[in-house]
């Protein structure tokens, strides 16, 4: 019995943005900008949706597992290897790009 494939994903989220969109920090690190405000999981719930739609998996494939109630956060992807999701979030990225 092998178990399914997991990585976990560093973000920087910033709540109450003008619009939610995936984008690389000066670093190279993930920031997600959330409409959402930081109070009563909203901004977590809003993260969680927009990492399903961008990188195509369903929503029950992430949790919030350290920093539910700050900015900095390690989420937990289900069902997705390290590599595989560092080619979902690259695509997800090239297209927030095309877009803007």
């Amino acid at each position: 019995m092998s178990a399914s494939p997991r990585a976990v994903l560093m973000v920087r989220v910033v709540p109450r943005a003008a619009r939610s969109a995936l984008a690389r920090d000066a670093r190279g690190g993930l920031r997600v900008h959330l409409t959402a405000p930081p109070v009563e999981g909203q901004a977590n719930r809003a993260l969680i949706a927009l990492l399903a739609a961008a990188l195509r998996l369903p929503k029950s494939a992430f949790t919030v597992i350290h920093g539910a109630r700050g900015r900095d956060k390690r989420v937990r992807v289900e069902g997705c290897s390290e590599a595989g999701l560092a080619q979902r979030l690259a695509r997800a990225l090239e297209s927030a790009v095309d877009k803007a």
